[in-house]
């Protein structure tokens, strides 16, 4: 597969700006020309549903939309031209995009080339350097993570929210070289990721603005693509921020933690806990959780109220009650387990955000309404998106007065 990759450029869904760009930089830093795909708009959604029969959740129809944007591009050649479409197991739709993608690109009589890594073979499909790929990936998920959650605590407060966009995009691409750095060792691509993430840092407290501000915080939980993907939720950070609220979302590097963590249990299930195996997935955890932590000191004060799980663990212990990991896995049981987290450390309410129909989404939105009981009111609403334009504002500008009014029950409860 790496020799395929040679003189094609590869295009990385955009999940998020940031993470695509960082991860684009990672297939760099291993020669592969990578870049992000295009961002979403009409278009992408108007090519979509040329292939589409309706029932595709969005992040496929956005997916495939953005990478028949290529195909428009004046340039575009087939033959030079690769799209990176992970795939996965189980009864997630996510598992059926690459056959589509696949068959939408046959039709069309274009040899592109659908570059689809899977940790079954460890990614060797990737290239001869794949540990090298998996070794620089965490540190720029982590990365990337890192920059959007600095936005999301700066912004808010910011006189001009303006000028924090203007860091964020004149810091992402200096990350962005950082890790895309090749023939450097992986203690100094960690260095010089550090040494940039700090500079962002710096940047981001220099904004002007006014920390007093009275603001709540508001935890977003959801399917993976929808919560990060702007175009797909309609920026509607942007529209809580507005609102006065503060977004503490789900980051990237959760879920990757989580897939880890899986590895774990079914070895443990096969009654493999001693093997060699094992050891591998420990060393490997212990690698990354050497470089969070590496990574994540520089922020410890701006991110004291902001505090993730010492070990995904957590998460899944407080998911238990209500979605036991034995019985449920992947997205639904986070996004219920982070729900408690968030109400833990203080948010004033949780936006789940889920394409439509969505079966996370669905089964997430039965459980609400009991933790929400069960924690005095705590508020929590799911918010459904399907490429159509929704009535977003009046909608926020409730749920937003009832996390505010249930932050002072709080506080009042409290000062008794």
């Amino acid at each position: 597969m790496a020799a395929d990759l040679k003189g094609r450029k590869l295009y990385i869904p955009r999940m998020s700006h940031e993470g695509a760009a960082c991860m684009a930089a990672v297939f760099q830093s291993i020669g592969v020309d990578a870049q992000p795909s295009p961002p979403g708009d009409d278009r992408t959604l108007e090519l979509a549903k040329a292939y589409l029969a309706g029932d595709e959740c969005l992040p496929q129809a956005i997916v495939l939309g953005n990478f028949l944007k290529v195909a428009e591009q004046p340039d575009y050649d087939p033959q030079k031209t690769a799209f990176m479409l992970p795939t996965s197991n189980g009864p997630c739709r996510f598992g059926h995009y690459l056959p589509l993608v696949r068959k939408i690109f046959k039709e069309r009589q274009e040899d592109v080339l659908l570059f689809a890594p899977t940790s079954t073979d460890g990614y060797s499909s990737i290239s001869e350097n794949a540990m090298d790929f998996i070794r620089t990936a965490w540190p720029a998920v982590l990365a990337s993570d890192i920059l959007r959650k600095m936005l999301l605590i700066t912004r808010p407060y910011a006189n001009r929210p303006e000028d924090a966009d203007a860091v964020y995009d004149t810091r992402l691409p200096k990350i962005c070289n950082a890790i895309a750095q090749s023939g450097v060792s992986h203690k100094q691509r960690l260095q010089d990721i550090r040494k940039e993430l700090i500079g962002m840092r710096d940047a981001f407290r220099n904004v002007a603005g006014d920390r007093t501000q009275e603001k709540v915080v508001i935890g977003v939980v959801g399917e993976i693509f929808c919560r990060h993907n702007n175009f797909s939720n309609h920026d509607i950070f942007r529209l809580i921020e507005a609102q006065g609220g503060v977004v503490w979302i789900s980051d990237i590097a959760e879920w990757v933690l989580y897939t880890s963590d899986e590895e774990v249990v079914r070895l443990v299930d096969q009654k493999r806990q001693f093997s060699l195996d094992m050891l591998k997935v420990q060393l490997k955890q212990a690698i990354m959780r050497a470089d969070e932590k590496k990574l994540m000191q520089p922020f410890r004060d701006d991110f004291r109220n902001f505090q993730e799980p010492h070990h995904v663990r957590q998460v899944l212990n407080l998911a238990s009650p209500y979605l036991p990991r034995d019985g449920s896995n992947g997205e639904m049981v986070m996004s219920t387990g982070k729900a408690l987290w968030y109400y833990q450390q203080g948010a004033a309410g949780i936006i789940d955000i889920s394409p439509f129909t969505c079966m996370n989404g669905i089964i997430t939105e039965a459980v609400y309404p009991r933790i929400s009981r069960d924690f005095g009111g705590f508020p929590i609403r799911v918010f459904y998106f399907d490429g159509n334009q929704p009535a977003l504002q009046g909608d926020l500008e409730i749920f937003i007065e009832l996390a505010k009014n249930y932050q002072r029950n709080q506080l009042r409860q409290t000062a008794r």
